[in-house]
């Protein structure tokens, strides 16, 4: 339900990337009280598992920026320039020296084995292709680095997957092409590709998973 139909992938990346230009400015003050209710200390447990060199897939406005441990050398990237504009202003305002850029999680500008972590937060849920943009982090992530997964997932509560897909039928009609998907389990994409989990935790009915694994050295 809700998945792109018709469209070439090139037209949905650039729907997927203008509907994020628009939500930009008015992103953090729109999605504060989400976070906090359903995610909660999630992106700190993210981010305080980063080691070296970090890669954030999907930094958006750069939330993440201030929550990673000193030492940590950040390379950010987002399919948004509006989105990576305010993430530079944040991380200015910050003193935070980090190398944002806009690209494509589905195809990373990076060489082989070059991160030592990757963290992707409140991201697989809007890429078109969750197994490629999961297949391209480890292929850029070192023999034993770490993968950092944080997102809204499909629900073991029936009921709340009943309320979650009606949501998601509206937003796709009143914003078609925001890339939206509510019914995803990218962890399981994740333990087919290979990666070996450390740890996986699940909240709000089901409706959040933590996941930090390794790929295998």
């Amino acid at each position: 339900m809700g998945e792109p139909e018709d469209r070439s992938p090139e037209e949905v990346t650039d729907q997927i990337r203008r509907h994020w230009d628009r939500q930009a400015r008015g992103y953090d003050a729109s999605m504060s009280r989400i976070e906090r209710f359903l995610f909660g200390d999630g992106r700190a447990w993210a981010c305080a598992q980063a080691v070296g060199e970090t890669l954030d897939v999907g930094v958006g406005t750069g939330l993440n920026l201030p929550l990673y441990p000193s030492g940590v050398r950040i390379t950010g990237i987002d399919l948004s320039p509006a989105m990576l504009a305010v993430a530079r202003d944040r991380g200015a305002e910050l003193g935070i020296d980090a190398d944002l850029r806009v690209a494509d999680a589905e195809r990373l500008p990076f060489a082989d084995d070059a991160f030592d972590t990757v963290v992707c937060t409140l991201t697989l849920c809007s890429v078109p292709d969750v197994d490629l943009a999961l297949r391209e982090m480890r292929r850029v992530l070192r023999p034993g680095g770490r993968l950092v997964l944080l997102d809204h997932v499909r629900p073991t509560s029936a009921p709340l997957r009943w309320l979650l897909l009606a949501i998601q039928w509206g937003m796709n009609r009143i914003e078609p092409g925001n890339g939206e998907q509510m019914m995803r389990r990218p962890f399981v994409n994740a333990r087919e590709l290979g990666f070996e989990v450390d740890e996986r935790h699940r909240a709000k009915g089901g409706a959040v998973e933590r996941v930090s694994a390794r790929r295998p050295g």
